[in-house]
This record gives structure tokens, sequence and C-alpha cells, in this order.
């Protein structure tokens, strides 16, 4: 085996077909040839990298002494995996012995230990550089997923035609005309809320229509907001207010409609 001027990418030892060939004592259109014919045993990333565009100028960039590669618009290189598999389509002895070597001498790269104290404080620097890195991209992930979020609750749903809000209306409204006041049944039911669902609508209202400004929402719109729209946003106290109004039209007697889901 001759000596091979060490080449990384990706932090893995790789070869160039060329000096696989070379290693293997054949050629590199034969190489080319017994890849193109068993594509389907090697996968990209694991037993090769196909260089190309800006990433091929990159890598030539790196190893400017080799004109080999001065014309090449397209470069595969070699993991360890993949000289071994080549190793095993080419099946010579010679193939093999010489894979052995390569993996002992050349895939496996020992990591060198600092031997000084400079050595020492450099390493450690570089860890903490890169943990500190590590902790930013956590943070500003962190924070992406923080507006994300924020962005969604700050969404305001506005139905002011869905059903159970007309049956609601229907049902309260059905109730005042047989009191003579259509006032008192959406007080009781807006007492009843506060109760039972352990909140204050005036301030849900307030704060409905203080996300709805900072949504750009018309001020005209803003003014109209009330205490249905709050529930259209607030599932566990709508199913709450729903509960109470049917409740009140057992009470009084009025047909809820089953037809319609509230």
């Amino acid at each position: 085996m001759s000596n091979i001027m060490p080449m990384e990418f990706k932090n893995q030892r790789i070869m160039t077909t060329k000096v696989l060939a070379e290693q293997y004592g054949t050629n590199e259109q034969n190489i080319s040839k017994n890849f193109t014919r068993n594509s389907e045993r090697f996968v990209e990333g694991k037993h090769y990298f196909k260089l190309e565009g800006e990433e091929l100028k990159e890598f030539k960039g790196y190893v400017l002494n080799d004109e080999s590669l001065k014309f090449v618009s397209i470069l595969y290189l070699w993991t360890d995996r993949g000289a071994a598999r080549h190793a095993k389509i080419l099946d010579t002895d010679e193939a093999w012995d010489i894979y052995e070597e390569l993996e002992e001498t050349y895939f496996r790269v020992k990591e060198s230990k600092p031997t000084c104290i400079e050595d020492v404080l450099i390493q450690s620097l570089q860890e903490m550089k890169d943990m500190r890195l590590q902790i930013e991209e956590a943070k500003k992930q962190t924070s992406e997923v923080k507006e994300e979020v924020q962005d969604i609750r700050n969404v305001i749903t506005l139905n002011p035609q869905a059903a159970w809000r007309r049956e609601c209306n229907r049902i309260l409204n059905a109730i005042g005309r047989e009191l003579g006041d259509y006032k008192t049944p959406k007080d009781q039911v807006y007492e009843a809320l506060k109760v039972r669902g352990k909140c204050r609508p005036n301030v849900l209202i307030v704060n409905l229509k203080k996300r709805a400004k900072e949504n750009g929402m018309a001020p005209s719109k803003i003014e109209k907001l009330n205490i249905l729209d709050v529930l259209e946003n607030e599932p566990r106290l709508k199913e709450i207010y729903v509960t109470i109004v049917k409740e009140m039209a057992i009470k009084n007697g009025v047909r809820i409609r089953e037809e319609v889901a509230i």
C-alpha cells in the first residue's frame, strides 16, 4: 500500500475514486462501473458522498495540490464502508488485503490527546465554545417555539353565526318574552357562568379586546366583541354556558331544537 495523503469530509476519512482504484490495483473506470452496476448496494452519506457545484468547489480548495480534481464536475468520495463494499465487489485477494490495511492505518483515525498545558487549554476552550454554540442554538429554537405558540394563542376565532350562539340567543329571547323582560335571563346566565366557570367575564372581554387590537382588528369590530366571542375561543367555558342555557330552557318550558347542536 502506497502512502496516501489523508483526506477528510464531514469529519470522516475518505478516498477519491482515483486513490481507491490505485490502492486496489484497478482503474477508475472499473470502480465507476462497479458502482453503477451495484448502485442499490450503496447509500449516500454512508458509503459515499457525491460532490458537485459549490460543495465541490469548496472541497477543491481544501485539496489544492491535487491536479486530478481540477476539471472534475462531479466527485465521489468513498468512506470506510464504501471502500469495504468495493473490495467485496472486486472480490480479489489483493483488494481484501489492501482494505484490511487501509482500515487499520487510514480509516481509523486515532484521536490525539493533548500533551501539554497549552493544548489542554485550547481543547477546553474549544469544547466550551462548542457548548456555548449549542446552548445558543437551543435558546433560539426555544424562542422560535414560544413565538409560534404565542402566535397560535393570539389567533381570535369569530363566528357570530355559529349554531350554538343562534340557539342560545333564541332560548334566552324566548324566556325573556315569557317574562316580559329580555335582560334578566341574560343577566342570570352571565352570573351563573361566573360561579360555575370560576371566571370573570368582564375581564375576559377586556383581554379579548386587547388581543384583537394587537392583531390589528378594526376598532368598530373590537367594540362589538362580547362574552359570546370570548366563549368562541374558550371551549370549556362555552360548554358550561351552553349547559346553563339548556337548564334555563327546561326550567322555563322552552323547547330545545335537537337538530341544532349547541
